[in-house]
């Protein structure tokens, strides 16, 4: 690296803190907390969406105008899903968890991270399966509003639908996907009985509390893009909201090994990163 290399990176680094800083006083979102790698990359990107060249730049628009900063954070939270992705660990939920889940009376979910709300529709879709849905009800939270409000819509583009409903078939469902949605003018419109067990809410893993008790959370892909200390705090924050014995299902790349949760779950599908809360006295 040349010094005119360093000098820029570190420029890039000094701006990159500012921006972050003055999103959580200006705006009340903290990314303090989330991997910077990741950050940086996706902030690099945005640049040009903008019309930014430096990092300053953005900074005074996402200062000035707050129809950047909504821009923008699409660009920091991270939108890639997919109904029933990672098909395997629907299988292992049907499977191994809504046995046990049978056994309450009344359920409660919190999908954790739902983006445009693909997991949290797969998730109602699996329980009405299992004939569960109607003593359920599903927390699906985000911090982005926009992504909220597609997922409230619960409309996705018929194109993405044939990708859905290999997943669907492949999570061990005996019914079709085409059996919850309605499709027409290259949209998928899913049904009104699925929406009306979800409740999308904002809700930010770095700085809110508990808000319910649950019976399983589903949050994949998401602590992924924190550190140790955000993940840690986010993990928490699922312990102490599961009841006793509750479930925890994280992502194919996430584990709670090394995590301060480590010792409250038990593995219950372990290649699935299916976990089950340690009974107290």
């Amino acid at each position: 690296m040349t010094a005119d290399d360093a000098a820029g990176a570190k420029e890039f680094e000094i701006e990159f803190r500012l921006l972050i800083d003055a999103i959580y006083h200006l705006y009340h979102y903290d990314f303090r907390g989330y991997a910077p790698a990741s950050l940086r990359r996706r902030l690099k990107a945005a640049l040009p969406r903008f019309d930014c060249i430096t990092v300053s730049q953005l900074q005074d628009r996402v200062m000035h105008e707050p129809e950047v900063f909504a821009g923008l954070l699409d660009h920091l939270t991270v939108q890639v899903s997919e109904m029933f992705r990672d098909p395997t660990y629907f299988r292992a939920l049907r499977e191994q968890v809504v046995p046990l889940l049978r056994t309450y009376p009344s359920l409660k979910v919190w999908v954790a991270g739902c983006s445009a709300g693909e997991e949290a529709y797969s998730i109602a879709i699996l329980l009405r399966e299992e004939g569960l849905l109607e003593r359920t009800l599903i927390y699906a939270t985000d911090i982005n509003p926009h992504t909220l409000q597609k997922a409230a819509a619960g409309v996705y583009d018929v194109e993405r639908i044939a990708g859905f409903t290999m997943n669907h078939r492949a999570s061990g469902s005996s019914t079709s996907l085409s059996d919850y949605y309605t499709a027409a003018y290259g949209r998928a419109v899913f049904d009104k009985s699925l929406k009306d067990r979800i409740v999308f809410s904002d809700h930010s893993l770095a700085t809110d509390s508990v808000f319910a008790e649950v019976h399983l959370v589903s949050c994949r892909n998401v602590v992924i893009y924190f550190n140790r200390e955000l993940q840690d705090r986010a993990l928490g924050l699922f312990h102490d909201s599961l009841c006793r014995q509750g479930f925890l299902g994280l992502g194919s790349k996430e584990s709670l090994r090394f995590s301060s949760q480590a010792d409250t779950f038990d593995s219950l599908v372990r290649q699935e990163r299916i976990y089950q809360k340690r009974g107290g006295a």
